[in-house]
C-alpha cells in the first residue's frame, strides 16, 4: 500500500506534467511577450490563476502576468506588440491587451492581463484598495489570497517559483493564504468570499484556519462594494459545485452580511411536510436546477432556484389544526428578490426576470390535479412570457419529495401541462397572444379617436382571447361593439 507521501508525490508529478504540456501550448505567445519585457530591461512571470489552471490542466487563453515595470513602462512595451490595449484598471496598475496568434495549426485570441508588483490594503472605512508598487515578485505573491494562486512561471526560462507551498496544497486540493488569513482578509476582506468562490469552482477544501478567520472576520465584508460582491457571488453560482461554497457563506455568517435572506430559511417548515428544512430544500431545488440545465450554466435560473422560497419566513403561520402555512410567500419572495438583488446592483432586465420567476413558481400548483382548461395554459403562458422554458425547469426542480409515488405523479403533471403547452402552440402561436383586433382597427370600428377607451378596449379582446382563443373577425367586431354598447 502505498503511504501519505507516496501519494503526495505521485500526485504532484501529475499536476507538474499537466502544467508544462499547458504550459508549451501558449509559449508562443508568451514567451514573445516576455522576450519583449527582458529587452526592455523588466522581467515578466507568468502568475496567479494561470499558473494554477496550467497546473491543472485547464489553462485557457486569458493569460495572467506580473512584472516589475511601471505601468507607464508597460504601456511602452504591449502598445506595438497587442492587436488591442485597454487602461481600464491601469490605476491598480493592470494593463490589459488583446493579442491574435497562430498557435500550431489554430489561429487563436488571447486576453491578457500584465500587472505591476504590488501591495494594496483597505483602511478601516474605505471600499477601495489603496496601491503601492512593489520590486520583488516573492512580496507580490504574498499578498495574494491563497497559495494555490501565489505561485509564478518565470519567462522566457520557465524558472518555476513557489514560496508559499501552493504546489502541494494544489495537490492535496486545500485552500491556504500565504501568510495568516486574518492579515490576507484584512487587506481584502472580499478574499472571504473568493474562498467560497474556489470552494465551489475547484472543489477545495478550505483550511480550518481559513474558516475560523471568516467567521471572526465575517463583518469586515460590509467595507466591499456591492459591486465586488455580485461579481464574487455571480462567479459562485456559476461554478460547477455552488452549494458547498453556499455552505460556507452561511456556515460562516458571511450570508448575513451579503444574502440574508438564504441563513433565514435555516429550520423553516415547509407547508407540505412540517420538518422539511427549507434552506436545504432550497439548495437542492439549486442542484436540481443545474441537471436540468441545456446550454451551460444560467445564472437567472440559478438564482431563482436559490431565491424562490426566501418569502416563507415572513408568510409562516401556525394554523389551528397543527398545519404550518406560508400563505402568498411566492409573491412576498418576488418582492424580497427584487429588493436584494437591487441592492447588489444586478441590472434591471435580470431583477425583473428572477423575481417574476420566483413569484410563478408556484402557479402549476394553483390548479391542483384537476385537467388544465385552454384558458388556463393561455395565461400561464402569458404570464411566463420569455421565462417559460426557465419556468419549466423551475417547477421541476422545486420537488424534492422523497415520496417516489408522488414525485412520478408531479412528474406526470408537468408534463402533461408542457403537452398541452406545445399542442396549443401549433394551434394559435402562443409566444404572441394578442387580441384578434388592434388599436387602429378598434379606433375605426368605435369611430373614436386616441384615449383611455383604446385600452380599455384592448383589454377587454385580450382577456376574451385567452379565456376562448383564436376568434374569426366578424366575431370579435360583434363582441367589441357589444362590450362597448354595454359601456354606454
Amino acid at each position: 500500500m502505498p503511504n501519505a507521501n507516496e501519494d503526495t508525490t505521485t500526485a504532484l508529478s501529475q499536476v507538474q506534467r499537466r502544467a508544462v504540456s499547458e504550459l508549451l501550448r501558449v509559449s508562443p505567445v508568451a514567451d514573445d511577450l516576455a522576450r519583449r519585457f527582458q529587452d526592455a530591461g523588466f522581467s515578466l512571470a507568468l502568475v496567479g490563476g494561470s499558473v494554477r489552471d496550467a497546473l491543472l490542466g485547464r489553462l485557457g487563453n486569458d493569460l495572467d502576468f506580473t512584472t516589475d515595470a511601471r505601468p507607464e513602462d508597460v504601456l511602452k512595451i504591449v502598445r506595438p506588440w497587442a492587436d488591442a490595449v485597454w487602461e481600464v484598471g491601469i490605476a491598480f496598475g493592470t494593463v490589459g491587451c488583446q493579442k491574435d496568434a497562430r498557435v500550431g495549426d489554430v489561429d487563436q485570441r488571447f486576453e491578457i492581463e500584465v500587472t505591476t508588483y504590488r501591495s494594496e490594503a483597505y483602511d478601516r472605512t474605505s471600499r477601495k484598495p489603496e496601491v503601492s508598487y512593489g520590486d520583488s515578485i516573492e512580496a507580490d505573491l504574498v499578498r495574494r489570497d491563497f497559495t494555490v494562486n501565489a505561485m509564478a512561471v518565470a519567462l522566457p526560462e520557465k524558472t518555476f517559483i513557489d514560496p508559499y507551498g501552493g504546489l502541494e496544497d494544489l495537490a492535496a486540493r486545500v485552500l491556504r493564504t500565504p501568510g495568516t488569513p486574518e492579515e490576507s482578509f484584512s487587506d481584502d476582506p472580499l478574499r472571504m468570499m473568493r474562498a467560497a468562490r474556489f470552494a465551489a469552482q475547484l472543489d477545495f477544501e478550505v483550511a480550518p484556519e481559513v474558516v475560523t478567520a471568516m467567521t471572526e472576520m465575517s463583518g469586515r465584508i460590509e467595507i466591499v462594494s456591492a459591486e465586488r460582491i455580485r461579481e464574487e457571488l455571480n462567479k459562485l453560482l456559476l461554478s460547477a459545485h455552488p452549494r458547498e461554497g453556499l455552505g460556507l457563506l452561511v456556515d460562516t455568517g458571511l450570508a448575513e452580511h451579503v444574502l440574508p435572506e438564504l441563513p433565514s430559511l435555516r429550520l423553516e417548515s415547509d407547508e407540505h411536510h412540517r420538518h422539511k428544512d427549507v434552506y436545504e430544500h432550497s439548495l437542492t431545488v439549486l442542484d436540481q436546477a443545474i441537471d436540468l440545465e441545456e446550454d451551460g450554466p444560467d445564472l437567472v435560473l440559478r438564482l431563482a432556484a436559490l431565491l424562490h422560497d426566501i418569502g416563507k419566513p415572513r408568510t409562516r403561520r401556525f394554523e389551528k389544526d397543527g398545519r404550518v402555512s406560508f400563505h402568498h410567500h411566492e409573491v412576498v419572495g418576488a418582492k424580497m428578490t427584487k429588493k436584494r438583488m437591487t441592492a447588489l446592483k444586478y441590472s434591471n432586465e435580470m431583477i425583473k426576470d428572477v423575481s417574476r420567476l420566483v413569484e410563478l413558481h408556484l402557479r402549476f400548483h394553483g390548479y391542483g390535479t384537476g385537467e388544465w382548461t385552454d384558458s388556463a395554459v393561455r395565461r400561464y403562458v402569458r404570464d411566463a412570457g420569455p421565462m417559460l422554458s426557465r419556468l419549466h425547469k423551475l417547477t421541476r426542480s422545486d420537488c424534492t419529495t422523497r415520496n417516489k409515488r408522488k414525485a412520478s405523479a408531479l412528474s406526470r403533471a408537468y408534463d402533461g401541462l408542457e403537452d398541452r403547452i406545445a399542442q396549443l402552440q401549433e394551434q394559435e402561436e402562443l409566444d404572441a397572444i394578442r387580441p384578434d383586433l388592434d388599436g387602429n382597427q378598434i379606433q375605426e370600428i368605435l369611430d373614436i379617436g386616441p384615449g383611455p377607451a383604446i385600452g380599455q378596449a384592448y383589454k377587454f379582446l385580450l382577456e376574451l382571447r385567452l379565456e376562448n382563443g383564436p376568434m374569426e373577425h366578424d366575431e370579435a367586431v360583434a363582441a367589441l361593439r357589444e362590450w362597448w354598447a354595454a359601456q354606454g
